[in-house]
């Protein structure tokens, strides 16, 4: 195979490196991934043993401190447009291996600082502030890292198997989910739920802080995947994808918002949704959650595969459709059996990997490669803020207010606004990736 062909579609690596291996950037950029994506998803699958540790509990409402615990769940991700931004810039300016090797040191501070958080009883008001700035930290990192590793993985796919290597975004993220979750599984079954309450969550978050240093390790045999000579000639400024590509960055915010509030409601709220809605066992639903965590990575690279042969608009308008029709019989068929609520959290994955498979593909044909992570990172970012994010505090919101039966509406619009915006979009997976 000739140098040209090992490279993604007419790139060069750094001056004086060999041609990158695909299966060795694929492996950098997922590992990585997974570890950033465990320290950012053990916050929500512990949530309900450590709320009361940070919170005050004497409220009259036991609701209050999980609502308020969701509450910072939310405001770290309103960090992640800032990430997204500014690792972006970095990643387009400084190069893809830079940006990730930042993103994952920040994730791996910020888990240890949720580790060593103090409990409310202790400290006061400290508590919440630390656990605020731990999160502000991580949602800082998991903003960069997605522009980063979807342009990374895409520009590291050769000619027509940018869907396959773009559905490793969700392969590793869901690997680091079902990492968290079979995490928190474990130490429940092993630890009584007062242990889990008073220092079980930390360990959770200690194992993090040190697989954050294995994906830093892993990352260093990454090559980059735009020259040297590419991004000294371009160096573009903070603002400059919003400033010359405004349809593109609104483009993004639409093609993102009913597949990010169906992601984090299923894979991520779902569990909390049956205990607050259902009365559903906090361990079965831990348990319910990593069986279909582990079905929905190894849906990924078959959607991704699919994309390439058909198109990505088929799979897109499949997802849309289907959550616009399902996401409200479905949410309303779960109940206090182990079985309904993994049946509805496997069907839900099904059409879910219609967006996940291919949404780093998408986003990443949408713009040139001198904007692409920045152009990429704020508007998604921005939009997982406004609508994933927030997810597990609407839906515990609308539960505390008596009217938890509009949550599945309130997805199912969502994702029928997708639905408009995908019937809009151009078929470009057979198209060259724009340089």
């Amino acid at each position: 195979m000739s140098s040209a062909e090992q490279l993604t579609e007419g790139r060069t690596p750094d001056d004086g490196a060999r041609p990158p291996s695909r299966l060795r950037q694929l492996a950098a950029a997922s590992v990585g991934n997974a570890v950033e994506w465990y320290d950012w998803y053990a916050y929500s699958f512990l949530a309900v043993y450590f709320a009361e540790q940070v919170f005050p509990a004497d409220t009259g409402n036991s609701l209050v401190p999980l609502l308020s615990t969701f509450a910072v769940f939310a405001v770290g991700f309103f960090m992640r447009p800032v990430g997204g931004l500014l690792m972006g810039a970095v990643a387009d300016r400084r190069g893809r291996r830079t940006a990730l090797t930042v993103t994952i040191l920040l994730m791996g501070a910020g888990s240890l600082l949720v580790a060593v958080t103090p409990t409310y009883a202790a400290t006061g008001v400290l508590a919440p502030l630390v656990l605020v700035v731990a999160r502000l930290v991580q949602g800082l990192s998991v903003g960069g890292e997605f522009a980063a590793s979807t342009t990374f993985l895409v520009e590291s796919a050769g000619p027509g198997r940018r869907g396959l290597f773009s559905s490793f975004q969700y392969v590793s993220t869901t690997l680091g989910q079902l990492l968290a979750s079979g995490t928190a599984a474990l130490l429940a079954a092993v630890l009584t739920e007062r242990e889990m309450g008073q220092w079980g969550w930390r360990v959770a978050f200690l194992i993090g802080a040190l697989l954050s240093l294995l994906g830093l390790w892993i990352r260093r045999g990454a090559q980059e995947t735009r020259s040297s000579e590419q991004r000294a000639a371009e160096r573009p400024g903070l603002f400059e994808a919003l400033r010359r590509h405004p349809r593109q960055s609104l483009l993004i915010c639409g093609i993102t918002a009913g597949g990010t509030i169906a992601y984090y409601t299923w894979t991520t709220y779902l569990p909390t949704y049956a205990q607050v809605n259902a009365g559903f066992d906090k361990g079965d639903s831990l348990t319910v959650g990593t069986v279909s965590l582990a079905f929905f990575a190894l849906l990924q690279p078959l959607g991704g595969m699919l994309s390439d042969r058909i198109g990505r608009k088929p799979l897109l308008l499949g997802f849309s459709l289907g959550f616009a029709v399902l996401a409200v019989p479905l949410l309303h068929l779960v109940t206090d059996a182990f079985l309904s609520l993994l049946l509805v959290q496997c069907a839900g994955m099904v059409l879910l990997t219609g967006y996940t498979s291919i949404a780093a593909a998408v986003n990443a044909e949408v713009f040139p490669a001198r904007v692409r992570a920045a152009g990429i990172g704020f508007p998604y970012s921005l939009t997982v803020a406004l609508f994933g994010g927030t997810a597990p505090y609407v839906g515990t919101w609308f539960k505390q207010a008596g009217h938890g039966d509009l949550f599945p509406w309130y997805v199912a619009a969502l994702c029928l606004v997708s639905f408009v915006v995908y019937l809009t979009l151009p078929e470009t997976s057979r198209q060259k990736l724009e340089t």
